[in-house]
């Protein structure tokens, strides 16, 4: 925690595991055992909660809450006022906390403003969550969610671009990446 910088008026409860380079922002709260990876930006009035893991250049914007039970990999994007959930039935008068559910949100992946992740769901690798969307379920590697429920509608790139495709396969306009369509999956291949 000596190479991170933390504003003066948010709390950080001890142990914590923060990276260099990372910068925690005004009014925000990181409890016990988190470990936060190196050249993160965490924005106003964010909570995350005790031993969640969060990878490396992880940008969370204003007003989002990380549960137990979620964890952010490496790239990670969360829009302001993101939501995600941890519990599949809550109740006030019912204590839940031995049944907090996994949520992992892959590498690369961005998570639209005001979007809601619904517990137990495994969101793959460069995945782009619309504003507003509503995932209920595992997302594939690369995939375009909208909607309410959130429904697939087409795959991005790494690089950020929507791809076409034509024959199941299409290059990403900006890097010049390959990828293949099979079936409900999308991947990279190599540009030879």
């Amino acid at each position: 925690m000596l190479n991170c910088f933390i504003h003066n008026s948010s709390y950080v409860d001890l142990p914590c595991d923060i990276g260099k380079d990372t910068k925690i922002w005004h009014f925000s709260h990181i409890m016990k055992n988190v470990k936060i990876g190196e050249n993160c930006n965490i924005g106003q009035n964010v909570f995350v909660a005790s031993d969640v893991k969060i990878g490396n250049n992880v940008k969370i914007q204003n007003n989002v809450s990380i549960y137990k039970g979620v964890e952010l990999k490496d790239g990670v994007f969360c829009g302001p006022s993101c939501v995600f959930t941890n519990v599949i039935n809550p109740r006030s008068e019912v204590s839940r906390k031995s049944e907090y559910a996994e949520t992992i949100v892959g590498r690369g992946t961005s998570i639209g403003a005001n979007a809601t992740i619904v517990c137990p769901c495994k969101i793959g690798c460069y995945a782009f969550i619309g504003a507003g969307a509503v995932v209920k379920g595992d997302v594939p590697d690369y995939a375009i969610m909208v909607g309410v429920p959130a429904k697939r509608r087409g795959w991005m790139s790494k690089h950020g671009d929507t791809l076409l495709f034509k024959n199941n396969v299409a290059k990403c306009p900006s890097s010049g990446l390959v990828y293949v369509v099979k079936g409900d999956k999308c991947q990279e291949m190599s540009d030879e």
